[in-house]
């Protein structure tokens, strides 16, 4: 079987190319949200529509400006490149919104089971308070308690003086 003049085999992956093309992601997501906000805004709506009219007028009525006769071929497909750029610069941008909702979500989660973990923390202290105050003496409890007592023994009370000026 004959070799390669090269030197390179077959059965091997080539080695990587030289002139590679480094784009970092992040950015390149931050300026399709940023063009896929702007293409959704009355701004843009206003320029393209001034521009389209300028376009055909002058291929209506200009003398010398005849470069889209009629049907305005040359608009259409302009029409056509933007669309086929703004299509997926706009997913790209949902994309990139819905990796944030995502997240978002998971943190909201997150907070919501530590909320009720707190909250069902708290009621359990609240009803052990309130069985602990349930044991303890109240006044109102002493009173009636040495009241009744007074009854069983059978001890007249004595009246009460009232300060007087």
């Amino acid at each position: 079987m004959p070799e390669l003049t090269s030197g390179r085999r077959l059965d091997q992956p080539r080695g990587q190319a030289r002139l590679r093309l480094n784009i970092d992601p992040d950015t390149f997501g931050r300026l399709t949200e940023r063009l896929a906000r702007f293409l959704g805004t009355g701004k843009y709506l206003f320029w393209q529509t001034l521009i389209v009219v300028v376009w055909i007028v002058l291929n209506l009525v200009g003398i010398s400006f005849h470069w889209d006769p009629y049907p305005f071929i040359l608009l259409n497909l302009a029409f056509s490149t933007q669309a086929a750029y703004a299509a997926p610069l706009i997913l790209l941008a949902q994309n990139r919104q819905d990796d944030r909702d995502r997240v978002a979500l998971d943190e909201d989660r997150k907070r919501s089971a530590q909320t009720k973990a707190d909250t069902e923390y708290l009621a359990r202290e609240l009803a052990s308070l309130r069985l602990a105050v349930g044991e303890v003496a109240t006044r109102d409890y002493l009173r009636s308690e040495l009241e009744r007592l007074r009854e069983d023994l059978a001890i007249e009370p004595k009246p009460r003086r009232t300060k007087q000026a």
